[in-house]
């Protein structure tokens, strides 16, 4: 019995530094610098998590659930523009606020998490189509835009945390208001494919593997 309660607080202290490290460094941190933070031995750490997409799934699973009821919560809004920038908003300031999240986020379909993914991406959708019917968000603005404007907007968040906290959310709002329509609203061409998505995406997270780096 004291060995299995040794083991769970093991398992609680590597997630809590876990969280930490992901936090700071994103996926670049390795399982090692985990198992520094947490103050236990790296053979430790594999032991519970042989490999390094085990343990982002198990501290990043239940953050992804949060940005689904984000979605829903967008989507249940009075306006689709009121619930689309606000998810925007809050989005951005979560992942402005661990790197991790950011990353899980935005890998969503190429590595990981493809439950959430199935579940936040109809949402968004719906909540495009709505703002797109209302009026709102100018015609020409596509799903796949959002992720390179959460990528753009949290790598400057991450850049400029040191010297300017929340310098981000001046340009999160340019593009947002960008993102209304309006009669003078200029083309913005062709939006992103699914594939531009992925190719750009594979730039900004760095790769989950089943190694110890």
């Amino acid at each position: 019995m004291a060995l299995r309660r040794d083991a769970q607080r093991n398992r609680e202290r590597i997630l809590s530094a876990a969280h930490e490290v992901f936090a700071a460094r994103g996926f670049a941190a390795t399982l090692d610098d985990v198992a520094h933070h947490a103050g236990v031995g790296v053979g430790t750490v594999y032991r519970r998590f042989p490999t390094k997409e085990e343990l982002i799934e198990a501290v990043f699973t239940d953050r992804l659930e949060d940005l689904v009821t984000l979605a829903e919560e967008a989507l249940a809004a009075p306006s689709a523009w009121e619930g689309l920038t606000g998810f925007l908003r809050t989005s951005a300031r979560w992942h402005a606020a661990d790197r991790g999240l950011r990353d899980a986020a935005l890998s969503m379909d190429e590595q990981h998490f493809t439950t959430a993914s199935e579940q936040i991406v109809p949402l968004l959708e719906q909540i495009m189509e709505r703002a797109h019917a209302e009026g709102t968000l100018r015609a020409d603005a596509g799903f796949h835009d959002f992720p390179i404007i959460m990528a753009m907007v949290t790598e400057l968040a991450q850049h400029s945390a040191d010297c300017r906290p929340g310098l981000y959310e001046r340009y999160l709002e340019l593009v947002i208001d960008g993102l209304r329509a309006r009669p003078d609203n200029g083309s913005l061409g062709h939006a992103p494919t699914d594939t531009d998505i992925r190719a750009v995406m594979r730039q900004c997270v760095p790769p989950l593997r089943p190694s110890r780096t």
